[in-house]
């Protein structure tokens, strides 16, 4: 594994790779590598989760239960939020509890979430919030540069499908995504990414270097190593839209990453080595 940095930027190669300049189809993360719609929600699962398993009365420490939350949340998240419930079920059941279905905690989930996030939905559709203010920076240009190399492009979301065809019709991304737009089904066992990928590759008659697979948890980075596509890891800070998260990056590298870079601000060159230009 070798590191450096693409001249003038902060990208970082992390793994070198002698295939490139074959890109033709690209799959997006949407959550905190487009879009920073749902940005803080963490803050809302965690909570809710550790105000179920405190409600068991078991004698843990609410920062007891907060830590094994958050392990078990950090470890899953790219998946579809059920597997976070699903295992939430498990929690509960461990402790000597009766749970819910998960799709009944995801619900609670997603009532509270939505509460979150309705000003800037509701700002994104009326106008009065600029979508550039709830986009990763630079993901229109990355979109748009993609697009005009003739690269087809999938989002696939851990989120529910609705709600992700909503957000990025709201945030004026949905007509970039050419090959589609895929997300969560309640039906959870028909939907994955690595499904998503393997389809691609199956029905495009694709080599892994032709593929290309942006994201910022370590869940579809490590789906794009497993066919050998390019893995670009997108460290995003979520809350100051600048810089580095040094634990998102940390994750991405031991998931695989080929490329790490902050945001799409200098996609010109991401692109450009992708192509095999630079």
């Amino acid at each position: 594994m070798t590191e450096w940095f693409l001249p003038g930027t902060q990208v970082e190669v992390i793994r070198e790779r002698p295939d490139r300049g074959g890109v033709r189809f690209a799959v997006f993360d949407f959550d905190g590598t487009i879009s920073l719609i749902r940005e803080g929600w963490q803050q809302i699962m965690i909570p809710m989760m550790v105000e179920v398993l405190a409600s068991l009365r078991t004698g843990e420490t609410e920062e007891g239960l907060r830590t094994t939350v958050t392990d078990f949340v950090d470890r899953l998240t790219g998946q579809q939020t059920i597997y976070q419930m699903i295992q939430l079920a498990e929690e509960v059941r461990k402790r000597g509890g009766t749970p819910l279905e998960p799709l009944a905690y995801k619900r609670v989930y997603h009532d509270r979430l939505l509460a979150r996030i309705a000003g800037r939905l509701q700002g994104l559709k009326g106008g009065t919030i600029p979508a550039e203010d709830l986009v990763v920076p630079g993901s229109f240009d990355l979109l748009e540069n993609l697009r005009g190399r003739g690269v087809t492009l999938f989002l696939a979301s851990g989120t529910d499908e609705a709600y992700v065809k909503d957000e990025a019709g709201a945030l004026g991304v949905a007509g970039y995504f050419n090959g589609g737009i895929y997300g969560a089904l309640d039906q959870y066992e028909k939907f994955s990414k690595r499904m998503l990928i393997a389809d691609l590759l199956r029905g495009h008659g694709l080599r892994g270097h032709e593929l290309a697979v942006f994201g910022d948890g370590s869940v579809e980075i490590e789906n794009a190593r497993e066919v050998d596509g390019f893995a670009v890891g997108v460290a995003s800070d979520e809350a100051n839209r600048r810089g580095i998260d040094e634990w998102k990056r940390g994750r991405l590298i031991g998931a695989g990453a080929d490329l790490i870079a902050p945001d799409h601000r200098e996609q010109e060159q991401v692109v450009a080595y992708l192509f095999g230009e630079m």
